[in-house]
């Protein structure tokens, strides 16, 4: 056989021989063109609206019940000290020209109609102290479980928590 028989003939054996490796390179291909998400949809999440905001209160009221279940503490009361708050960096377009300049906040349209602003960065809020007052106050072993709790709720050091005995 020459020409095109052969050539069919040699196709056929080198698919036969490889078929595995050429669908793993197939799949490859296919994972390739697969569509992703751009980062810019990532880094988009509603600022107006379903915004997550932080709530001091509600925090304390949280890490009160949590610790109140601690056996031996009893009822317990949280303060917070808040060294720096919740804060939102957005995307910016600024256009500067000889005389002005300007910014405005980058949005995206979703599909509804409604726009999003960018969300470029969101940093939490950085907490100063903490004071909790409970009915197991007085215990060693109490304390020391009530301050490592809110150490590792905060992130503040053990000196900057205080737990006091409180009826």
């Amino acid at each position: 056989k020459r020409g095109w028989g052969a050539w069919k003939d040699k196709a056929r054996e080198l698919l036969v021989s490889y078929r595995y490796v050429l669908l793993v390179g197939a799949v490859g291909l296919l994972l390739l063109c697969w569509p992703q998400r751009t980062q810019s949809e990532y880094a988009a999440q509603p600022v107006i609206g379903g915004e997550e905001v932080f709530s001091l209160e509600e925090l304390e009221g949280r890490l009160s019940a949590i610790l109140s279940k601690i056996e031996g503490a009893g009822n317990v009361s949280v303060v917070l000290t808040v060294k720096r708050g919740m804060e939102r960096v957005l995307a910016q377009n600024m256009e500067q020209s000889e005389d002005r300049r300007s910014s405005e906040t980058v949005r995206l349209r979703k599909g509804s109609g409604e726009e999003e602003a960018v969300l470029l960065v969101q940093k939490y809020p950085e907490f100063q102290g903490a004071l909790v007052v409970c009915e197991g106050g007085d215990d060693p072993q109490i304390r020391l479980q009530i301050t490592q709790a809110v150490s590792a709720l905060t992130g503040l050091g053990t000196a900057r928590i205080s737990v006091c005995k409180g009826g």
